[in-house]
């Protein structure tokens, strides 16, 4: 359907509230999932994401790149071996890690911004110290994989006040500069924790939280808190769903304003979700 005139005009007045709203606000954007793969989808985030810049939105863009590092590993005949989840990194992997994130991964994030008229300033946690890390220990070895122990916003502040929006590549890197692989969840959530954001968006390939995942229509919209582990317990959460829903959860609990779960895979959805009442995917809160 073809919008009139008027149609246009209402549509820009209806985004007016949000847009005062999320002026000169921090707004983080988790980028992973099929929206990173798919060439239509890529080039829709990346313009919904230069419009919150250009209407005054101070946006962070932190990224993964999962696929990308399988098949380069691939190429050069190394094995990808995941427990629990998470990348096992030996030393020969989070060499490619380092140079496929922030490397060719964010570089040409970094690219389709400015050629879609944005400007953007490519940025890894190894820069300037800005995502600190130490092992990640537990039950297995995870090898070179890192927990953040701090961030350093500076650089990321620095970035944003000379109107660039900061395209971040999660490496990490001890006091010994050894590099480390850390999950881009739990980074955008401790990224946007130390940047006190008023929104972060996770872009994911399901609609959001769903109590029965083969049914669209069960999304839960809203979700506080105080209710995450309950919904745990009754397996809503459950697998693959539980450690974004603590970065959100974590995101929330250190001062991020709200974190949102929303499916990359509908272009705008990054617009939908901020500049409408409704919103879209599931909203968690205080």
């Amino acid at each position: 359907m073809e919008l009139t005139e008027n149609m246009k005009a209402q549509v820009l007045t209806a985004a007016l509230p949000y847009i005062q709203k999320y002026a000169g606000k921090v707004v983080v954007v988790k980028y992973g999932g099929n929206a990173m793969i798919n060439p239509e989808l890529k080039r829709a985030v990346m313009s919904d994401i230069i419009l919150l810049s250009l209407v005054g939105i101070k946006t962070v863009l932190v990224h993964g790149g999962g696929p990308e590092i399988s098949q380069m590993l691939g190429k050069l005949g190394i094995e990808s071996r995941f427990v629990d989840g998470l990348r096992y990194t030996d030393s020969d992997t989070v060499e490619v890690v380092q140079m496929v994130l922030a490397g060719k991964t964010n570089k040409d994030l970094v690219s389709l911004i400015g050629i879609s008229g944005g400007k953007a300033l490519g940025l890894c946690g190894i820069d300037g110290g800005m995502i600190k890390a130490k092992k990640l220990t537990g039950e297995n070895d995870l090898g070179y994989v890192g927990d953040i122990v701090g961030i350093d916003t500076a650089p990321i502040l620095n970035a944003l006040e000379h109107g660039y929006i900061p395209v971040i590549a999660t490496v990490g890197v001890d006091e010994n500069g050894q590099a480390y692989n850390i999950n881009a969840d739990t980074a955008a959530a401790e990224i946007s924790a130390a940047l006190k954001a008023e929104n972060m968006i996770m872009l994911t390939d399901i609609r959001g939280l769903m109590r029965d995942v083969k049914d669209e229509a069960s999304l839960i919209p809203a979700v506080k808190l105080s209710d995450v582990e309950g919904l745990i317990n009754e397996g809503i959460i459950s697998g693959g769903m539980i450690p974004k829903v603590k970065s959100c959860e974590n995101a929330v609990r250190n001062g991020v304003k709200k974190a949102v779960m929303i499916d990359g895979r509908i272009p705008h959805s990054i617009l939908i979700e901020m500049f409408s009442d409704e919103g879209i995917g599931t909203m968690f809160t205080v």
